[in-house]
C-alpha cells in the first residue's frame, strides 16, 4: 500500500451493531455484500460516547483529555452554569487529514464533528451538524459552497429538529435532508481528485433517537405504530442505498464504514441534582416545584459542596474553595468528596427495586493528559442505559422520559467499522475493535509514518 491509495470513510453516526449487522441487515444488499469480504466487527467508542469527542478521536487516535474535549457543552471556568460550545477551533490536533496534507494529498470532508467554523483543509470540506441555519459561510473554500448548493438543489441541510412529538413530519424531512447528503457526496466524490474521502451521516443519530421505541419491541415505553416502525426500515434501506452509490463512485478506494458510538433504549434519566441535594451536597434556597433549569434555581452554592450537568452522562462538578465563586470545599478533599459520591451513588435503587449501577471516573483515570475544561467526575447510569437530568424541581429521581425534549435512545459502548479493501489485501473475518484504531489503520494504508503514541492500535494487525 502507498500514497497512491484513496480511503472512503462513511460515518453513521451513532449505528450499532445490533441494527447494521444483525436487525435491518437483511434489507441492506450492499452492506451483506461488502461483509462477506471485510474485516468487521464492534468499534468501542471513547469516554465519553458522545459524538464530540467521538469523531475527533477517530480522526486524531488521542483521547478525550488529550483534545481537551467531553462533549458538546463545557463549562466556563468561575461559572457555576454557564457554558461554552465545542467547535472547530478547538480541534487543534493533527488529524488524519492533516498527515496527508504534508504529503500533498487532497481530503474531502463532509459533515465531520466539528468542522463549523470551516475548517482550512488542503481540498474541500461542508460543515457538520452545528453550522447555523443562518450561517453564512459553511464550506472550505468558502466559493465552494456555490458548487455544493447546485448539487444539493438549494442550501446545504445539516440538521434536524429532531427531539419532537410528532414524528410524522420528521419522516419526510430526515429523508430529504439523507437524500441530499447522499446526492452530494455521490456527485463530489466522482468529480473531485480526492484523496480521503470522510463522510459522517449525522440522520443515523436522529433516527434513532426519534423512532427508537417504535422498532424495538423491548424498550419500556414501546408503541405499536406500524408506519413509524416500517420508517426505520426504509431509513435503513435508503443507507445502503447510498453505501452503494458511494462505493460505485469511488471503485479503487478502501472503504471503511464505522460508527463513533452505539445506540440503545432509553430507561429514563436519573436527576442528578435531586439525588445531590437529597443526600446533602447540594442545598436550596428554595426548592423548585416544577422543572427549573439549574441556574434559574436559587441554590445556596456557599453551602453547596457539589452539582452536576444533564446529558447521555453526568458532568459532576466540586465546588472548590479559591477556584468557584463562592467554593466550599478545600482543593485537597475534592478527590475524596468525589469517591464519597460514587460510592453513595451505588448504592441508588431504580423504581423496579434493582441496583442502577453508577461508573464514576475522575478524568485523570481515563486519560493520559488532562486539557481545556474539563468536569471534576464523569458519572455513566445504569450503564448508560439512564440519562442525566441537570433540571431540577421534579421531585423524584427517576424520569420516565428526557428532560430536554422526546428521545427514545441513548448512546451505548459499541459502535461498528467495516474495512474493505478492493484488492482483497485485508483478510475478510470478524474482530472487535477500539476507535482508537481508526486513525493509524488509515495512515497505514497510505504507508505513512504512524507516531508512536498510534503504532499498536492498525486494524491491519
Amino acid at each position: 500500500m502507498d500514497a497512491k491509495e484513496r480511503m472512503m470513510v462513511i460515518g453513521l453516526d451513532s449505528a450499532p451493531p445490533s441494527t447494521t449487522f444483525e436487525r435491518f441487515l437483511d434489507v441492506m444488499p450492499n452492506l451483506t455484500e461488502i461483509l462477506d469480504s471485510s474485516m468487521y466487527g464492534p468499534l468501542r467508542s471513547t469516554h465519553p460516547p458522545i459524538t464530540v469527542p467521538a469523531w475527533a478521536v477517530m480522526a486524531t487516535g488521542l483521547t478525550p483529555g488529550e483534545l481537551g474535549m467531553y462533549g458538546f457543552r463545557h463549562r466556563k471556568p468561575g461559572d457555576y452554569t454557564d457554558y461554552y460550545l465545542i467547535t472547530s477551533k478547538n480541534l487543534d490536533r493533527p488529524a488524519v487529514w492533516d498527515f496527508l496534507a504534508e504529503k500533498g494529498l487532497k481530503s474531502l470532508l463532509v459533515g465531520f464533528p466539528p468542522s463549523y467554523p470551516p475548517m482550512k483543509v488542503r481540498g474541500w470540506l461542508i460543515s457538520d451538524f452545528h453550522t447555523p441555519s443562518d450561517a453564512k459561510n459553511y464550506t472550505y473554500p468558502p466559493w465552494f459552497r456555490m458548487e455544493v448548493e447546485r448539487i444539493a438543489g438549494g442550501r446545504f441541510i445539516h440538521d434536524v429538529e429532531f427531539r419532537v412529538e410528532n414524528r410524522r413530519p420528521l419522516m419526510r424531512e430526515l429523508r430529504r435532508m439523507t437524500e441530499q447528503h447522499l446526492r452530494v457526496v455521490e456527485k463530489l466524490a466522482k468529480g473531485k481528485e480526492w484523496s480521503l474521502l470522510w463522510y459522517v451521516e449525522i440522520g443515523v443519530d436522529r433516527l434513532h433517537h426519534a423512532f427508537w421505541k417504535f422498532f424495538d419491541e423491548n424498550h419500556p415505553r414501546h408503541v405499536n405504530d406500524e408506519e413509524l416502525a416500517e420508517f426505520v426500515e426504509q431509513y435503513y434501506r435508503l443507507i445502503d442505498d447510498g453505501i452503494g452509490k458511494l462505493k460505485k463512485a469511488a471503485p479503487d478506494a478502501h472503504l471503511l464504514i464505522v460508527s463513533d458510538h452505539g445506540a440503545k433504549a432509553m430507561e429514563g434519566a436519573f436527576v442528578i441534582n435531586e439525588w445531590l441535594a437529597d443526600n446533602g451536597y447540594l442545598e436550596f434556597e428554595e426548592r423548585p416545584e416544577e422543572q427549573t433549569p439549574l441556574g434559574k434555581a436559587k441554590i445556596r452554592w456557599e453551602r453547596t459542596k457539589a452539582w452536576g450537568w444533564g446529558g447521555y452522562y453526568a458532568r459532576i462538578f466540586v465546588n472548590v474553595k479559591g477556584r468557584e465563586p463562592q467554593g466550599v470545599v478545600d482543593p485537597d478533599d475534592a478527590e475524596s468528596l468525589i469517591r464519597q459520591i460514587a460510592d453513595d451513588l451505588n448504592e441508588v435503587t431504580l423504581p423496579s427495586g434493582r441496583k442502577m449501577g453508577a461508573q464514576v471516573y475522575l478524568p485523570e483515570e481515563l486519560y493520559p493528559e488532562v486539557r481545556g475544561d474539563s468536569p471534576d467526575a464523569i458519572a455513566y447510569f445504569g450503564d448508560l442505559a439512564w440519562r442525566s437530568a441537570g433540571t431540577v424541581g421534579h421531585g423524584r429521581w427517576f424520569l420516565e422520559e428526557n428532560d430536554t425534549g422526546p428521545d427514545d435512545a441513548v448512546h451505548d459502548w459499541d459502535g461498528i467499522y467495516v474495512l474493505y479493501d478492493p484488492e482483497g489485501r485485508v483478510p475478510a473475518g470478524q474482530d472487535g475493535r477500539e476507535i482508537y484504531d481508526v486513525a493509524p489503520t488509515i495512515l497505514e494504508i497510505f504507508n505513512f509514518d504512524i507516531p508512536n503514541r498510534l503504532k499498536s492500535g492498525s486494524i491491519l494487525r
